[in-house]
C-alpha cells in the first residue's frame, strides 16, 4: 500500500473526486531525524494503512499543507492524538472543527531540522507550504503542479483536463491560476523555492514529477507569474 520513494520517504495514492472529476490524491510519510514520522496531506485512514504506517515508527505530525487538502485529516488526528497538527492559517476558520496546534510558516519545527524545509507560497488562496526533503533532494507538495500525463478514461474528468490545458501534460489546471491574487508575492516565494537543490517533485493530484523538477515548475509558472 505504501510505496517506498527513497530512504525514509514513502507516499500511498487514492482515487479522489471533486466535483465529480477524478483527480486522485496522495499522501507523503517521511521519517524524521529521531525515526518518528510526519504524514504530509493525510489520505484515507484504514486499518490497513495504519498497520503499515505504524510499522515504519510513531507518527509525531500530521500536517494539512494548504487551504484544500484537510479533507481526510480528522480520522489520523483521532488516531494519533499525541502527534502535533500543522494547518495552512485560513483551515483556523474553514475548518474550526479540526484540531490544528500549529499554523504553517517558513519556520521549521524543531523536529524537523535537518529532514525538511518549510517553504510558504504567499499571495495564492490555495495557502500553500512546500517542504524541501534535502536528503533525497525532493520537493514534496500537493497543489503546486498537476501532471496527467495519460489523461483519464472518464469522460468529465477528461473534458476538464482539456478545458484546463492539462491533458496529457504537466503543469498548473488555468482555473488554478485564478487563484494567485498577489503575483509579485507568489513569484518571489516560487523563485526562492526554486533556488534550492531539488530534483523529484511530489504531488497529489497525478504522477510524481521524478527528474528535472525546478524545469517542471518553472515551465509550469513561467509565462504568467514569473
Amino acid at each position: 500500500m505504501l510505496e517506498r520513494l527513497d530512504e525514509g520517504l514513502w507516499v500511498h495514492a487514492i482515487p479522489h473526486t471533486m466535483l465529480g472529476i477524478h483527480l486522485g490524491t496522495r499522501m507523503t510519510v517521511v521519517r524524521l531525524e529521531d525515526g518518528s514520522l510526519l504524514v504530509h496531506s493525510p489520505v484515507k485512514l484504514t486499518s490497513a494503512l495504519k498497520s503499515e504506517v505504524d510499522a515504519l515508527g510513531a507518527v509525531t505530525h500530521v500536517v494539512m499543507p494548504n487551504a484544500y487538502h484537510h479533507v481526510y485529516a480528522q480520522p489520523w488526528i483521532e488516531a494519533y492524538p499525541d502527534a502535533v497538527t500543522h494547518g495552512a492559517k485560513s483551515l483556523l476558520k474553514k475548518r474550526q472543527d479540526l484540531r490544528i496546534d500549529e499554523t504553517l510558516g517558513a519556520d521549521a519545527h524543531p523536529d524537523w531540522e535537518g529532514a525538511l524545509e518549510p517553504m510558504p507560497i504567499a499571495g495564492c488562496m490555495l495557502d500553500e507550504t512546500v517542504f524541501l526533503h534535502p536528503a533525497t533532494r525532493t520537493l514534496i507538495t500537493v497543489d503546486l503542479l498537476e501532471s496527467f500525463l495519460d489523461g483519464s478514461d472518464h469522460l468529465p474528468t477528461r473534458l476538464y483536463l482539456k478545458a484546463s490545458g492539462i491533458h496529457g501534460e504537466t503543469g498548473l489546471a488555468k482555473p488554478l491560476r485564478l487563484l494567485f491574487r498577489d503575483k509579485a508575492a507568489a513569484a518571489r516565494d516560487l523563485e526562492r523555492i526554486l533556488e534550492q537543490d531539488f530534483d523529484r517533485v511530489v504531488i497529489s493530484h497525478g504522477s510524481i514529477v521524478e527528474r528535472g523538477g525546478p524545469e517542471t515548475v518553472r515551465a509550469t509558472y513561467d509565462g504568467w507569474l514569473l
